[in-house]
């Protein structure tokens, strides 16, 4: 995980200062790329802990469609807390835009638009499956007319399969990186995420592209990156997924094997 460590010093040494929405204030560049190969092993920090087990809950969680933190996820992980409502629930944030994105379609008979749903996921597959050279294998969370509805708009926005020579790829656009805390997270979920689809399709997991808009590193977590800096990386750890269809895999199919990581470092969640 070089590239992450090559990606923080370099926001370290050119990023600006200024202020950012959750009054902490930030140290940021704006445009930079990262890709990781998942051939040589699985993207999970080694220089301090990444708490694995909460990417893969919450990614499953997106998944199926969840946007209430009571639906599995609270016992888990706190990391939705924060920006839950009294009930627990979130809007529709990214599992929702993932399964269940609206569509209108105007009855001629009636008059009236009527609302059904677009499974984005679903059809990511059927067309990795069937087309897998179409240049339209998106899948996107940032629907426009629900950003004011969702308790926090999509970091992690959109993302576009490529299928070459029998390997998988993915690039994710992330409008807004936290990288001491969101961005080590995102890229295990998105690796763990182009398994799931690579093993429902009988590909190769191959290269993680990782495109950042705004990167970030809030002041109050320099010293803890500074400290991460000083460490040196270890191999990266597998994960095995047992063979079973997509949507029909649960927490206990996946296996992290070899994670040898260093003492965790705690960063506070600019909210």
């Amino acid at each position: 995980m070089k590239q992450y460590l090559e990606l923080v010093k370099k926001i370290l040494e050119d990023g600006e200062e200024g202020e950012d929405r959750t009054g902490t204030g930030t140290i940021s560049l704006f445009g930079l790329q990262t890709k990781y190969d998942l051939r040589n092993g699985f993207p999970l920090l080694t220089t301090k802990k990444v708490n694995f087990t909460g990417v893969l809950r919450e990614l499953l969680w997106f998944l199926r469609g969840s946007t209430n933190i009571n639906d599995d996820l609270k016992q888990h992980t706190p990391i939705w807390d924060a920006w839950a409502n009294e009930n627990g629930e979130l809007g529709p944030i990214y599992g929702y835009q993932w399964r269940k994105w609206p569509k209108y379609t105007l009855n001629p008979k009636t008059d009236q638009y009527e609302v059904s749903h677009i499974d984005q996921i679903a059809n990511a597959i059927d067309l990795l499956k069937h087309n897998p050279k179409s240049r339209r294998i998106i899948v996107n969370a940032w629907n426009v007319s629900d950003i004011d509805k969702m308790a926090l708009p999509p970091c992690h926005m959109m993302f576009q399969f490529y299928v070459c020579n029998g390997r998988l790829d993915c690039q994710l656009y992330q409008r807004s990186a936290d990288i001491a805390l969101g961005v080590p997270f995102n890229i295990a979920s998105y690796a763990l995420l182009m398994m799931m689809f690579a093993q429902e399709c009988n590909l190769t997991p191959g290269i993680f592209t990782h495109t950042l808009g705004d990167a970030h590193i809030y002041l109050n977590h320099i010293e803890g990156l500074k400290k991460q800096l000083e460490r040196i990386p270890g191999p990266l750890p597998t994960v095995k997924i047992v063979k079973k269809p997509f949507f029909d895999l649960a927490f206990e199919d996946f296996e992290l094997l070899n994670y040898v990581h260093q003492p965790f470092i705690k960063f506070p969640i600019a909210v």
